[in-house]
C-alpha cells in the first residue's frame, strides 16, 4: 500500500497502457494530474546507465535547489544505492513495469525524510521504452529538512510492481485464537 498520490500515477500510467504493456509518452496527459504536477518528473534514457531528467516539477527541483534538466538522475541517489537504483530501472523498461523506491531524503544537518519515487516506464515514438514517468511523494512531514536541499537519496526498500494487467494481491486479516496475527 503506497501514498495515495503514489497509488493515484500508478492507476493513471495503468490506464494509459497498451495491450497489458507501457503507455506511449504521448499518451500521458499532464492536464489529467494537475495537482500532482509538481511533483512528477519525467526522465529520459541516453544508452545503457545514463537517465538525464528531461522534466522536473517545481517540488521536485526546489528539494534539489537547482534546474535539473539533464542531469542524470542515478546522480541524485548515494553512492552505495545507484547500482541497485540502476538495475531496477532497467528491470523495469525490459519488464514494463512500474516500481517505487522507498527512499530517506538525506540533506546536511537535518534528519531524513521518508519518500515514494515511482518510476513507470513509457515508450517513445519508437515504440522503444525510452522514458519514465516520475513522482516524489513524501511520507513524513518534508519541514523536516529545515528548507536544506537534499544532498542525496537513499534506498530503503525497491518493489516491483508487475505488469499493467497483473491484479494486486488482495489483503486478508489473519487471526489466531480470537488475536489478529496479520
Amino acid at each position: 500500500m503506497f501514498h495515495p498520490s503514489t497509488e493515484r500515477l500508478i492507476d493513471y500510467w495503468r490506464s494509459k497502457a497498451v495491450n497489458a504493456g507501457m503507455p506511449a509518452r504521448a499518451a500521458v496527459n499532464p492536464g489529467d494530474f494537475l495537482d500532482l504536477l509538481p511533483q512528477v518528473f519525467i526522465l529520459g534514457r541516453d544508452g545503457k546507465g545514463r537517465y538525464p531528467v528531461r522534466l522536473a516539477g517545481g517540488f521536485v527541483a526546489d528539494l534539489h535547489a537547482r534546474d535539473l534538466r539533464g542531469e542524470d538522475a542515478l546522480g541524485f541517489w548515494a553512492l552505495s544505492h545507484r547500482l541497485e537504483v540502476k538495475s531496477a530501472l532497467e528491470v523495469a523498461r525490459r519488464r514494463g513495469e512500474p516500481l517505487v523506491i522507498t527512499a530517506d531524503i538525506r540533506a546536511i544537518g537535518a534528519p531524513s525524510v521518508g519518500m515514494e519515487v515511482l518510476l513507470a516506464p513509457m515508450t517513445g515514438a519508437d515504440g522503444q521504452a525510452d522514458r519514465f514517468l516520475g513522482l516524489y511523494q513524501p511520507i513524513a512531514m518534508i519541514q523536516r529538512l529545515m528548507g536544506r536541499p537534499a544532498s542525496e537519496l537513499g534506498v530503503r526498500r525497491i518493489q516491483s510492481l508487475g505488469p499493467a494487467n497483473e491484479e494486486a494481491p488482495r489483503l486478508r486479516l489473519a487471526t489466531l485464537h480470537g488475536r489478529r496475527i496479520a
